[in-house]
């Protein structure tokens, strides 16, 4: 799998370019210094992974992760960066992220992380998910009863599996259904959510307490 690192500090860069090598299964193909030439090397080299940092001089992250999204769809960018603030990982799922990792991840989480994006799975590190649940608990007034009339009960079981970062398989398993049946659960909760990928599905159900238990 192709991957593109985007971050402004050097010694990052070419240090998780190292840390990406030791897998034989993943090949980094370009290293950007700002948002823009991230955007600019996912129009030439179409990887299949954008590993992006948000706080940058020029083109910020969270627009670099639009742009990119939006003209490429069928790149991952999955945020690697040392801002938990709650603004910078919304604006960066609401960008169209496909995770949310902070920079003391351990080597073996992220290399898994950076496989399992590419294969659509959605990865938000634990403390930000924390904090991000709380922030989109807060003043909600009876959320869950919308979002119970817009799903039906085995819909919101499979909404609150992959809210927990299950991918399909996982989620057949656990409901003992078939992967076919899995993803034509998945396409209609995307549907009637009005959402267009699993990590906007899981902020949906974070937001109305759904993706803990």
């Amino acid at each position: 799998m192709k991957v593109i690192i985007c971050d402004d500090q050097a010694t990052i860069r070419d240090g998780l370019q190292m840390l990406l090598a030791l897998d034989k299964e993943i090949e980094v193909v370009g290293l950007a210094e700002e948002g823009w030439e991230a955007v600019e090397l996912t129009a030439r080299l179409k990887p299949d992974l954008v590993l992006m940092d948000l706080k940058m001089t020029g083109m910020n992250g969270i627009e670099a992760t639009r742009r990119i999204r939006t003209g490429f769809p069928a790149v991952k960018v999955l945020v690697l960066t040392t801002y938990d603030d709650d603004d910078w990982v919304m604006g960066a799922i609401r960008a169209g992220a496909s995770g949310y990792l902070l920079k003391d991840t351990p080597r073996e989480q992220l290399i898994r992380a950076v496989k399992e994006t590419v294969a659509g799975k959605t990865f938000v590190d634990p403390a930000v998910a924390g904090n991000l649940m709380n922030k989109l608990s807060a003043g909600q007034t009876g959320p869950a009863v919308l979002i119970t009339e817009k799903l039906s009960e085995r819909e919101l079981d499979v909404l609150r599996l992959l809210a927990r970062g299950l991918n399909n398989a996982q989620i057949a398993d656990r409901l003992f259904l078939s992967q076919g049946t899995i993803r034509n659960y998945v396409s209609s909760i995307f549907s009637k959510l009005d959402v267009s990928d699993r990590t906007q599905a899981a902020v949906v159900a974070i937001q109305h307490g759904l993706g803990t238990g």
